[in-house]
């Protein structure tokens, strides 16, 4: 029973961080196409500069418990998504470096070299990070031992391509809604015309790769087999997730822009628990073996362990959510190059 909660609530730090991490991931991604000055750029940064570090919080939350709660899934992922999960921290720490360089020149060849790096470590690992998920929802090729028999091109495949472009499309759609949120004028005007025009193409993206999860994975096949998968709040969670990405276009297309944000980010949301129930007791299929695959009764740690883990999670976990909450509510005003801004401001 308590692995299984420590499942849920496994699933559930990935969802919180695609959801917070993903909307500044995306403002890196979309900034050289809304970005028409250097004043833009400087709005770009200073609506994700007060909550890029504290949206990482939940990346390493996801990481540590991944560590304590399923060790030998910890090993295995990293050892067999090594070269995949590097090349998404390189991104991350270019992208933190970026953010923290960037005002300390005046230069425009500076400044474009900073402004490419935010690009480049933005870019890496939303789509990194939807090509490893997928991988896991298709099953990665670990032996008896949990070797991984592959390389980085195998994980490269066209399910996993296509998952890290759903990634990449969802918190760039995310990250456009929360700059439209967070802007006037004409930045404001690109961003809501982009998000517009994005939204159709992430939704025939969903399509496609719902279609292909069909063919590719055993998540449907997981929730036909597995009655307790049938339950009311498990079975909501698809048409809560279809119903969260209709109301965003139905918000954005009224200039709802908060509320259209709050519905991208009930789709990721939605749509990262929909991956990880389907996965249950999975956590990560074997695509040789299913006897080979990593379940959470034969990966996770010692009941006394959880337990412990829970204690601390019960004290610590809303301690956090009041301090980003805080954080969140502090900078709720829409960003202006007049006020006394984030460090994403000139020297």
């Amino acid at each position: 029973m308590l692995a299984t909660v420590w499942f849920l609530l496994w699933g559930l730090l990935w969802a919180v961080y695609f959801m917070l991490g993903g909307f500044d991931l995306g403002l890196g991604v979309v900034q050289p196409f809304v970005a028409r000055s250097e004043e833009d750029r400087r709005l770009i940064g200073q609506a994700m500069g007060p909550y890029w570090n504290g949206n990482e919080v939940w990346l390493i939350a996801a990481g540590g418990v991944t560590f304590a709660a399923f060790p030998t899934t910890y090993a295995v992922m990293f050892s067999g998504l090594y070269a995949a999960l590097m090349l998404i921290l390189f991104g991350l720490i270019l992208r933190g470096v970026a953010l923290e360089f960037r005002h300390l020149g005046s230069g425009s060849g500076w400044k474009s070299l900073w402004d490419a790096c935010l690009f480049v470590g933005s870019l890496l690992p939303a789509f990194l990070l939807g090509v490893a998920f997928a991988n896991i929802f298709q099953g990665i090729p670990i032996d008896e031992n949990g070797v991984f028999q592959g390389s980085l091109l195998t994980l490269l495949n066209p399910y996993g391509l296509l998952g890290g472009l759903l990634f990449l499309l969802l918190f760039v759609e995310h990250g456009t809604l929360w700059l439209a949120l967070k802007t006037t004028g004409t930045l404001h005007d690109q961003a809501a015309r982009l998000a517009k025009g994005l939204w159709w193409v992430l939704a025939a993206t969903a399509v496609g790769f719902l279609v292909a999860t069909w063919f590719a994975t055993r998540l449907y096949a997981n929730y036909l087999e597995n009655p307790m998968l049938f339950s009311v709040p498990i079975v909501l969670i698809p048409a809560l997730t279809v119903g969260a990405l209709f109301a965003m276009r139905f918000f954005a297309a009224r200039n709802h822009w908060g509320r259209a944000w709050v519905a991208s980010a009930l789709t990721i949301v939605g749509a990262t628990f929909f991956g990880v129930v389907g996965l249950y007791p999975n956590m990560l299929p074997s695509s040789l073996n299913p006897t080979y695959s990593l379940t959470v009764h034969n990966a996770s740690s010692s009941p006394l362990t959880l337990k412990i883990m829970l204690v601390v999670a019960v004290i610590f976990v809303p301690i956090v959510l009041a301090y980003q909450g805080w954080a969140y509510r502090l900078f709720h005003r829409k960003v202006s190059l007049d006020e006394a801004a984030y460090a994403y401001e000139e020297a």
